[in-house]
Protein backbone atom coordinates (compact mmCIF):
# COMPACT_ATOMS: atom_id res chain seq x y z
CA UNK A 1 0.00 0.00 0.00
CA UNK A 2 2.88 2.33 0.75
CA UNK A 3 4.20 1.95 -2.74
CA UNK A 4 0.84 2.90 -4.26
CA UNK A 5 0.73 6.02 -2.09
CA UNK A 6 4.21 6.97 -3.18
CA UNK A 7 3.31 6.47 -6.84
CA UNK A 8 0.14 8.57 -6.44
CA UNK A 9 2.13 11.33 -4.76
CA UNK A 10 4.74 11.22 -7.54
CA UNK A 11 2.04 11.49 -10.21
CA UNK A 12 0.40 14.45 -8.49
CA UNK A 13 3.75 16.23 -8.23
CA UNK A 14 4.53 15.55 -11.87
CA UNK A 15 1.25 16.92 -13.18
CA UNK A 16 1.60 20.40 -14.65
CA UNK A 17 0.54 23.20 -12.31
CA UNK A 18 -2.18 24.31 -14.71
CA UNK A 19 -3.84 20.93 -14.55
CA UNK A 20 -4.07 21.22 -10.77
CA UNK A 21 -5.71 24.66 -10.84
CA UNK A 22 -9.38 25.25 -11.23
CA UNK A 23 -10.45 25.89 -14.80
CA UNK A 24 -11.04 29.52 -15.75
CA UNK A 25 -14.67 30.60 -15.48
CA UNK A 26 -16.60 30.39 -18.74
CA UNK A 27 -18.70 33.41 -17.81
CA UNK A 28 -17.00 36.57 -16.58
CA UNK A 29 -18.57 39.37 -14.59
CA UNK A 30 -17.95 43.10 -14.73
CA UNK A 31 -19.40 45.94 -12.68
CA UNK A 32 -19.86 48.61 -15.34
CA UNK A 33 -20.74 51.31 -12.81
CA UNK A 34 -17.44 50.75 -11.01
CA UNK A 35 -15.61 50.75 -14.33
CA UNK A 36 -17.20 54.08 -15.23
CA UNK A 37 -16.64 55.70 -11.84
CA UNK A 38 -13.17 54.35 -11.07
CA UNK A 39 -11.31 54.68 -14.36
CA UNK A 40 -9.43 57.84 -15.26
CA UNK A 41 -11.54 58.11 -18.38
CA UNK A 42 -14.87 57.67 -16.60
CA UNK A 43 -13.90 60.10 -13.85
CA UNK A 44 -12.87 62.64 -16.50
CA UNK A 45 -16.30 62.40 -18.10
CA UNK A 46 -18.05 62.61 -14.71
CA UNK A 47 -15.99 65.65 -13.67
CA UNK A 48 -16.75 67.43 -16.95
CA UNK A 49 -20.46 66.74 -16.57
CA UNK A 50 -20.39 67.84 -12.92
CA UNK A 51 -18.79 71.13 -13.99
CA UNK A 52 -21.54 71.64 -16.56
CA UNK A 53 -24.22 70.87 -13.96
CA UNK A 54 -22.60 73.31 -11.54
CA UNK A 55 -22.46 76.04 -14.17
CA UNK A 56 -26.10 75.46 -15.10
CA UNK A 57 -27.10 75.58 -11.43
CA UNK A 58 -25.20 78.84 -10.97
CA UNK A 59 -26.99 80.30 -13.98
CA UNK A 60 -30.34 79.09 -12.61
CA UNK A 61 -29.59 80.62 -9.21
CA UNK A 62 -28.66 83.97 -10.79
CA UNK A 63 -31.82 83.98 -12.90
CA UNK A 64 -33.97 83.08 -9.88
CA UNK A 65 -32.44 85.95 -7.89
CA UNK A 66 -33.04 88.37 -10.76
CA UNK A 67 -36.67 87.25 -11.00
CA UNK A 68 -37.17 87.67 -7.25
CA UNK A 69 -35.86 91.22 -7.49
CA UNK A 70 -38.11 92.00 -10.46
CA UNK A 71 -41.13 90.55 -8.65
CA UNK A 72 -40.36 92.58 -5.54
CA UNK A 73 -39.96 95.75 -7.61
CA UNK A 74 -43.26 95.08 -9.39
CA UNK A 75 -44.98 94.50 -6.05
CA UNK A 76 -43.58 97.76 -4.67
CA UNK A 77 -44.72 99.70 -7.79
CA UNK A 78 -48.23 98.28 -7.61
CA UNK A 79 -49.52 101.06 -5.35
CA UNK A 80 -48.51 103.66 -7.96
CA UNK A 81 -50.05 101.80 -10.94
CA UNK A 82 -53.53 101.48 -12.26
CA UNK A 83 -54.99 97.99 -11.95
CA UNK A 84 -54.89 97.62 -15.75
CA UNK A 85 -51.24 98.64 -16.00
CA UNK A 86 -50.32 96.37 -13.10
CA UNK A 87 -52.15 93.46 -14.77
CA UNK A 88 -50.21 94.10 -18.02
CA UNK A 89 -46.90 94.25 -16.16
CA UNK A 90 -47.74 91.15 -14.11
CA UNK A 91 -48.75 89.23 -17.26
CA UNK A 92 -45.53 90.28 -18.99
CA UNK A 93 -43.55 89.17 -15.95
CA UNK A 94 -45.37 85.81 -15.87
CA UNK A 95 -44.67 85.30 -19.59
CA UNK A 96 -41.00 86.09 -18.99
CA UNK A 97 -40.86 83.56 -16.14
CA UNK A 98 -42.53 80.89 -18.28
CA UNK A 99 -40.12 81.50 -21.18
CA UNK A 100 -37.13 81.33 -18.87
CA UNK A 101 -38.47 78.11 -17.36
CA UNK A 102 -38.85 76.57 -20.83
CA UNK A 103 -35.30 77.63 -21.74
CA UNK A 104 -33.84 76.25 -18.51
CA UNK A 105 -35.76 72.99 -18.88
CA UNK A 106 -34.38 72.64 -22.42
CA UNK A 107 -30.83 73.20 -21.13
CA UNK A 108 -31.35 70.59 -18.41
CA UNK A 109 -32.62 68.16 -21.03
CA UNK A 110 -29.61 68.86 -23.26
CA UNK A 111 -27.31 68.13 -20.35
CA UNK A 112 -29.07 64.83 -19.62
CA UNK A 113 -28.75 63.83 -23.28
CA UNK A 114 -25.07 64.82 -23.30
CA UNK A 115 -24.51 62.73 -20.17
CA UNK A 116 -26.16 59.68 -21.71
CA UNK A 117 -24.21 60.12 -24.95
CA UNK A 118 -20.91 60.47 -23.06
CA UNK A 119 -21.63 57.27 -21.14
CA UNK A 120 -22.52 55.49 -24.38
CA UNK A 121 -19.27 56.64 -26.06
CA UNK A 122 -17.35 55.47 -22.99
CA UNK A 123 -18.97 52.04 -23.15
CA UNK A 124 -18.25 51.75 -26.88
CA UNK A 125 -14.57 52.59 -26.36
CA UNK A 126 -14.08 50.13 -23.49
CA UNK A 127 -16.05 47.28 -25.06
CA UNK A 128 -13.00 46.14 -27.03
CA UNK A 129 -10.90 46.02 -23.87
CA UNK A 130 -13.49 43.88 -22.12
CA UNK A 131 -13.73 41.63 -25.19
CA UNK A 132 -9.96 41.15 -25.23
CA UNK A 133 -9.94 40.09 -21.58
CA UNK A 134 -12.80 37.69 -22.32
CA UNK A 135 -10.87 36.13 -25.20
CA UNK A 136 -7.63 35.96 -23.21
CA UNK A 137 -9.44 34.01 -20.51
CA UNK A 138 -11.23 31.74 -22.99
CA UNK A 139 -14.58 32.80 -21.59
CA UNK A 140 -17.84 32.55 -23.48
CA UNK A 141 -19.46 35.75 -22.26
CA UNK A 142 -19.28 38.72 -19.90
CA UNK A 143 -22.26 39.57 -17.73
CA UNK A 144 -23.13 42.72 -15.82
CA UNK A 145 -22.58 42.38 -12.05
CA UNK A 146 -26.07 43.58 -11.14
CA UNK A 147 -27.55 40.64 -13.08
CA UNK A 148 -25.57 38.03 -11.15
CA UNK A 149 -26.93 36.43 -8.01
CA UNK A 150 -23.94 34.28 -7.06
CA UNK A 151 -20.47 33.73 -8.52
CA UNK A 152 -16.91 32.82 -7.69
CA UNK A 153 -14.53 35.71 -7.14
CA UNK A 154 -12.34 34.65 -10.08
CA UNK A 155 -15.21 35.39 -12.48
CA UNK A 156 -15.22 39.11 -11.65
CA UNK A 157 -12.85 40.98 -13.96
CA UNK A 158 -13.79 44.52 -12.92
CA UNK A 159 -10.40 45.35 -11.36
CA UNK A 160 -8.56 44.04 -14.43
CA UNK A 161 -10.83 46.02 -16.76
CA UNK A 162 -10.21 49.24 -14.78
CA UNK A 163 -6.45 48.68 -14.84
CA UNK A 164 -6.43 47.96 -18.56
CA UNK A 165 -8.64 50.96 -19.44
CA UNK A 166 -6.41 53.29 -17.43
CA UNK A 167 -3.34 51.87 -19.19
CA UNK A 168 -4.79 51.99 -22.69
CA UNK A 169 -7.13 54.99 -22.67
CA UNK A 170 -5.90 57.12 -19.77
CA UNK A 171 -8.39 59.94 -19.24
CA UNK A 172 -9.92 59.35 -22.68
CA UNK A 173 -8.35 62.38 -24.32
CA UNK A 174 -6.16 60.26 -26.63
Amino acid sequence: MRIWGAIALLLVLCLPAAAQQEPAPQILIVDSDRVYLETLYGRSIAEDLAAQVSQLQSENDAIAEQLREEELALTEQRAEMTPELFRQEADAFDEKVQELRRTRDAKNQELQVASAEARSRFEERVQGIVANIMLERNALMVMEQRNVILSVRAANITDDVITRIDAQLGDGSQ
